[in-house]
């Protein structure tokens, strides 16, 4: 997985790679020419007394060295520059495939998951790619070069190379092969971590209010445990990697000062050529060394690329039309024909058979007890998730023929939980109609009956919002998010229990300044609150995900029990009356 990723984001930069690759040879030749050179010195300068050979050896030494310097710094820039340009490309695929996602799929990852992945997940890959670029492409020019030099300087003694890669390599698969499954735990522990701190931030106010602290803090307490075991775990394991090669190494310093100097006393072998070994060594096992860096880190990275790659194969059950309708003829028509939905794998659907027909100038609303698919249906028109049956016709044409620009024009949502992005009034008011001016705003916080509260506020437009609108009561922030639907003027109005958190006075004085904002627009409205909806036009009552009832309020309080029911636990009957 982790090829398969890197090969499709590498692509823009190819001739980079090959710069890279370029300056990475020549930089390694330089490397290993060193030692040929070193040893010449001494057999044929220290050796015999020759200063001037040595001058003139030295000075080409210095430029070779020079030359390796250079190409190595450009190396590492261009190698450091491609990386966090593949990181950065990543990323932004991984996010515009989460901004095409439906709700299903958003729920199936989660958003700990999801945010992990698309940081902590790229940054290893980004990492792992930038260590390749740096060392491992050096790695097996120099080892291979290295043996060749080191053949070069005495073949008997090179026989020892014959024993020391394997072992080294043997010693690095087998800590590789034992890496894998714990990295792939840690990483699902941090989405643990993530997961519970995100609950606890979020859920502050709750906690305080019934005094659990401790108990968060038990349950942050194991995650962080869990986490920290497996890291432990991980890190015993890598712990054992550095010293074994280490070993490695040392022991094969010390035969190859044993076996050169029995070769040099046979003279069998100059001295120049024995050091001039022990440097090749030196570079073929660095080489070896700094591959085994890399691979330490390819298992976790592996493993990150694979939930990356998941989040990037995963196509979105809201399917982009592919001859997308630009043009809408009519104007606010709304109807839903036997429309079903099921959530996969449910063993029943949350909507089937809806019919619903909304008109410009009415206000249609849809009540039903808890559970009973209100939300899902407004969610079926914007397409937060498509039907899995039936039809959604937007002013006559299927919903999933729409393109999605036109329909996010035409239709306007104010969720059950109303967000507010951080930035300021203004910029969460322009939201979806970036070129509203500031007397529309104001209209349209008139309307929302949020314009008195704005207008207190130090800044007024300008005036901060806070990550999620927390620094604004549940009032507020529904009547913004109002406000924020009403600046875009769509021709539906879909209003998801919209008005729950406003008192009685100030949601009949919205519901009557929407009446007249909204006069030519086709409204629904999804509510718990009879008060909120008895004057409607038209009521659906759900049951179970059905249908059970249509009509105005007082005929559905003459011939539908479900909607009866609902109204006598809210109202007496004189006040239903």
């Amino acid at each position: 997985m982790l090829i398969r990723l890197l090969k499709a984001h590498l692509g823009p930069y190819k001739q980079s790679v090959l710069l890279l690759v370029l300056l990475q040879l020549i930089s390694t030749i330089a490397a290993l020419y060193l030692p040929t050179l070193n040893a010449d010195i001494i057999n044929n300068g220290v050796v015999k007394g020759d200063t001037g050979y040595i001058m003139q050896t030295g000075g080409v030494m210095l430029a070779v060295t020079v030359a390796q310097a250079v190409c190595s710094v450009g190396a590492v820039y261009y190698g450091a520059r491609t990386a966090m340009a593949v990181g950065r490309d990543i990323r932004a695929s991984v996010f515009g495939q989460v901004q095409r996602f439906s709700a299903r799929e958003l729920g199936q990852f989660g958003a700990p998951s999801l945010i992990t992945r698309t940081t902590n997940d790229v940054q290893q890959v980004q990492t792992v790619l930038l260590m390749g670029f740096t060392l491992v492409v050096a790695a097996p020019i120099m080892c291979v070069g290295g043996i060749i030099m080191a053949l070069n300087q005495d073949v008997p003694l090179s026989s020892l190379l014959v024993i020391l890669v394997p072992l080294l390599g043997a010693i690095v698969t087998l800590l590789v092969r034992m890496l894998r499954p714990a990295f792939r735990s840690m990483q699902e522990k941090i989405d643990k971590v993530n997961r519970v701190l995100r609950e606890q931030i979020t859920g502050i106010r709750v906690i305080r209010a019934f005094v659990k602290d401790d108990h968060e803090q038990e349950r942050f307490g194991v995650a962080n445990d869990d986490l920290t075991s497996v890291s432990l775990r991980t890190g015993r394991i890598l712990a054992f990697m550095f010293p074994s090669v280490m070993l490695v190494v040392n022991v094969s310093m010390i035969a190859v000062s044993w076996f050169g100097a029995q070769r040099i006393a046979g003279n069998h072998m100059q001295i120049g050529a024995l050091m001039a070994f022990q440097s090749y060594l030196m570079q073929i096992l660095m080489s070896v060394m700094m591959a085994t860096f890399m691979f330490m880190m390819v298992p976790r990275a592996e493993v990150c690329a694979e939930r990356v790659v998941e989040v990037l194969d995963t196509e979105s059950s809201v399917v982009p039309p592919t001859a997308p309708v630009t043009e809408l003829r009519s104007h606010g028509h709304l109807e839903l024909r036997a429309a079903d939905f099921r959530y996969p794998g449910a063993e029943a659907s949350v909507l089937h058979g809806i019919d619903l027909v909304a008109r410009p100038g009415e206000t249609t609303a849809v009540i039903g007890s808890t559970g009973s698919g209100k939300t899902t249906l407004l969610g079926l028109v914007p397409r937060l998730f498509d039907a899995t049956g039936g039809q959604v016709l937007v002013n006559g044409v299927d919903v999933r023929e729409v393109a999605p620009e036109l329909l996010a024009r035409t239709v306007g949502l104010v969720p059950q939980k109303p967000y507010l992005f951080s930035g300021t009034v203004a910029s969460n008011l322009r939201y979806g109609h970036p070129d509203a001016t500031d007397e529309e705003l104001w209209a349209a916080l008139e309307t929302a009956q949020a314009k008195d509260f704005v207008e207190k506020l130090d800044d007024g437009l300008e005036a901060s919002v806070a990550q999620g609108g927390s620094n604004f009561s549940g009032g507020q922030r529904q009547r913004l998010a109002i406000a924020r639907t009403l600046v875009r003027r769509p021709e539906i109005y879909l209003f998801d229990d919209s008005f729950s958190a406003l008192d009685y006075a100030t949601d009949a004085r919205l519901r009557a300044a929407l009446s007249l904002e909204t006069a030519e627009a086709t409204v629904v409205i999804v509510a718990q609150r009879v008060s909120t909806i008895r004057d409607a036009d038209r009521i659906i009552v759900l049951d179970e995900g059905a249908v059970v009832g249509t009509g105005t309020h007082h005929e559905l309080m003459a011939d539908n029990p479900t909607y009866r029911e609902i109204v006598l636990s809210q109202l007496t009957e004189q006040e239903a009356a």
